[in-house]
């Protein structure tokens, strides 16, 4: 069966769907938007008009012939208008018009008492200000003020006479004061035609949480065929809530998951779980776990984890849902545990990884994903005060246990005190830097083939200073009146050459080039590697900046430059580095205009005059829905990648969306997202369709149908996630224009 002839069948299967649904808006620890209570005035004047008028004093006033009666949030038009003085109650017949709490009826008959907001209406029609909803009903009963029941009636927020889409129910109730509407036996119709029948169904009046069955979500992948998942939603708390997602994969089976999710303000945290018991593909049960939380136990003391596992290496590639973001196959486990006080803060953490390998690695080893030492455990303490008599002293303590099957196992401390003196001003900057890395190992097995020292010491100092001027000047640009500065830097390191090739790799690595690890005293990552240095970078900064402070352009300039031959390699084996200076590093970024955004950086090779690294991208929105973005990435012996995405009108109502990351050596799309979008006055239709990969020989397509009716209930599988992070500037479509993507 093909995915588009069993989301037909699936979708015949929603017209017949038997079950109470709930619609559910995202979970957040924001409130809605506060309304004003329904709550009259009870001492408030009644005042009334008409042609004609009789009746009793004090008891009874009949009014006929354009007959208005009024008091505080409600006013009566009708023919004819009774009011009942004693029981403060109101009749009225022929042309009825109510508007109450800026709500609006229409109809043939109304009772209604003032004090209670009891009473109901005949044939009316009905339009909410609320949300904007309306219909029309045999009988509409008002229980009190912010309650009322709507008889064999209909429900839409289109505002149109001809509704796209609209509820006919046999029971309606509307509840202002909790923003919720419950409805009974129900027909959800689209273009005059049913899509959804149940016997009952719960929908928000605003963005509030409801407990109950979300809208059922229909998807295809290449991986496991159609996929029908019915969410149920529990809204525990304000702060607390549950969701738990059945899940019917065509080619795959029954799988289970479970999202929940709590914030407070000492604690928060969200785990997601699922299950598929019998994978018949796979022929096994594959599952996942993550989980992460953190909760302060005591004041500046707070315990958190951080828990991640999959049943096998393929989970990733077979269960890889939107493909938002590249499969993860890294899986940490962590526990950990702060204290903080007002100037330091110490930890300690267990943490572990599950790797999964990419199928790809067992016919290539390259691609055999490392796995990183496991900390069991780990201890640390830092501390930072400055200005003490015009000093900052800094202090870092470091100890752990490092165990990894294959490589060498053993200890580490790591004590690293620091002093500066820094001499500040608008103008200038003067930061004569003095630290000092102590490290000792104590080395409990060597990797097979390895030989040396069971205990390793060392002791490395490190002279830096940091130094820099601000410029400024006033200038216009493009007409409008700006700051331009030009902010030159110069930062200088000294560290003596200690050898280290005995010394084991546990958590070191080559830094990556960049403006941040331009200003670094070590050129690695880690404490199992300290640079040798006799260096000093220079750097070159122009911004331009808005009346307001704002930051409208910047560029950047900079290269290090080395006094003498780099000996400390990451590898025992290595050979020290004789280049006199790094690459060049520029960059460019800003705003042309209200319309432009570039963003653009290099890193060019002075000594083999070639581009090691680029990117180039550029962003044009010129309003809203309206977004085309272009982007250009190159790594020397990596990759040459064209990632071109954007969302734009096509034609009335119709908006196209789409990514596509092109590999330019290989000629090949790597990956690649397009659809389009349809926005009606009241309803939305999305279609979109992704390729991405999840390994290095595989890849998996995913479909994407939705149907969102504003105000009530969105049907199909979610594209927005996948939309709006791979599209920079993307928007809703029914999303209002001035607000931000």
């Amino acid at each position: 069966m093909s995915w588009f002839s069993a989301f037909y069948s699936q979708q015949r299967l929603l017209r017949v769907l038997t079950s109470v649904i709930v619609v559910a808006p995202a979970f957040a620890h924001a409130q809605s938007k506060a309304k004003t209570p329904k709550v009259e005035d009870k001492n408030a004047a009644v005042t009334m008009q008409a042609e004609q008028t009789e009746g009793r004093p004090a008891r009874e006033v009949i009014l006929r012939g354009n007959a208005e009666i009024v008091r505080d949030k409600t006013k009566v038009t009708a023919d004819e208008v009774i009011f009942k003085q004693v029981d403060n109650e109101i009749e009225a017949q022929g042309k009825v018009n109510m508007r109450r709490f800026d709500d609006f009826y229409t109809g043939d008959k109304l009772k209604l008492n003032l004090d209670s907001g009891a009473g109901f209406i005949l044939a009316p029609t009905y339009k909410l200000e609320l949300n904007h909803a309306q219909g029309h009903a045999e009988k509409v009963n008002f229980i009190d003020q912010e309650n009322a029941e709507i008889v064999n009636g209909t429900y839409s927020t289109c505002e149109s006479n001809d509704p796209a889409w609209y509820l006919k129910s046999d029971t309606l109730n509307l509840d202002f004061g909790r923003d919720v509407g419950s409805a009974g036996k129900t027909l959800v119709y689209f273009k005059g035609v049913p899509i959804l029948g149940t016997p009952a169904m719960s929908f928000p009046l605003t963005s509030a949480r409801r407990t109950g069955l979300l809208p059922p979500s229909i998807g295809a992948t290449s991986t496991g065929g159609v996929e029908f998942t019915l969410p149920y939603y529990f809204n525990i708390a304000p702060n607390r809530d549950l969701t738990l997602f059945p899940k019917l994969i065509s080619r795959r089976g029954f799988q289970l998951g479970m999202n929940a999710r709590y914030l407070g303000q000492t604690y928060q945290g969200e785990t997601n779980i699922e299950v598929l018991p019998n994978d018949r593909k796979a022929d096994r049960t594959r599952y996942s776990i993550a989980s992460l939380s953190r909760h302060d136990f005591l004041p500046g003391a707070s315990f958190s984890w951080n828990l991640n596992k999959a049943s096998d290496d393929n989970y990733p590639n077979d269960f890889a849902g939107s493909g938002v973001t590249n499969p993860q196959r890294q899986l940490i486990r962590e526990l950990r545990l702060d204290y903080a006080g007002s100037y330091w803060n110490t930890w300690a953490r267990v943490q572990n990884f599950q790797i999964l390998q990419d199928a790809g690695s067992l016919l290539d080893p390259t691609l055999t994903v490392d796995r990183p030492y496991d900390r069991l455990p780990e201890l640390g303490f830092s501390a930072l005060r400055r200005d003490v008599a015009g000093l900052d002293l800094q202090m870092e303590m470091q100890w752990a246990r490092f165990w990894h099957p294959d490589k060498t196992r053993g200890q580490r401390l790591v004590i690293n005190p620091q002093i500066s003196y820094p001499i500040l001003s608008p103008a200038y900057f003067f930061t004569p830097k003095l630290s000092l890395h102590v490290s000792r190992y104590q080395i409990d097995q060597r990797a097979k083939g390895e030989t040396g020292d069971s205990s390793l010491a060392r002791v490395v100092p490190t002279f830096s200073i940091d130094s820099g001027l601000q410029f400024e000047r006033s200038t216009s640009f493009f007409g409008r009146n700006v700051t331009q500065t030009l902010e030159p830097r110069l930062f200088y390191v000294n560290t003596p050459y200690r050898e280290q090739k005995q010394f084991p790799l546990f958590d070191s690595a080559e830094a990556g080039f960049n403006f941040a690890q331009l200003f670094s005293e070590n050129r690695f990552t880690g404490n199992d590697r300290i640079s040798d240095a006799n260096q000093i970078t220079a750097a070159l900064v122009s911004r331009v900046l808005e009346t307001d402070g704002a930051e409208r352009l910047r560029f950047a300039l900079g290269q290090r430059f080395y006094f003498r031959n780099q000996k400390v390699a990451l590898d025992p084996n290595g050979t020290e580095v004789k280049d006199s200076r790094s690459d060049l590093l520029l960059s460019a970024s800003g705003t042309l205009s209200p319309q432009w955004n570039f963003d653009s950086g290099l890193q060019y090779s002075v000594s083999k005059h070639q581009v090691y690294a680029a990117n180039y991208g550029v962003q044009w929105q010129p309003k809203a829905k309206h977004v085309v973005n272009a982007e250009y990435r190159y790594l020397r012996n990596s990759f040459e990648l064209l990632n071109l995405s954007g969302q734009w009108p096509i034609a009335n109502r119709y908006f196209a969306v789409g990514r596509i990351s092109y590999s330019l050596p290989e000629r090949q799309t790597v990956k690649s997202l397009a659809g389009f979008e349809y926005n009606a006055d009241c309803w939305v239709f999305r279609f979109a369709a992704q390729r991405f990969s999840t390994s290095t020989n595989g890849a998996t397509t995913t479909l994407f149908l939705q149907l969102e009716l504003n105000g009530l209930s969105r049907i199909g599988s979610n594209p927005l996630d996948a939309l709006s992070k791979n599209i920079p500037g993307y928007q809703k479509v029914n999303q209002p224009d001035g607000d931000r993507p």
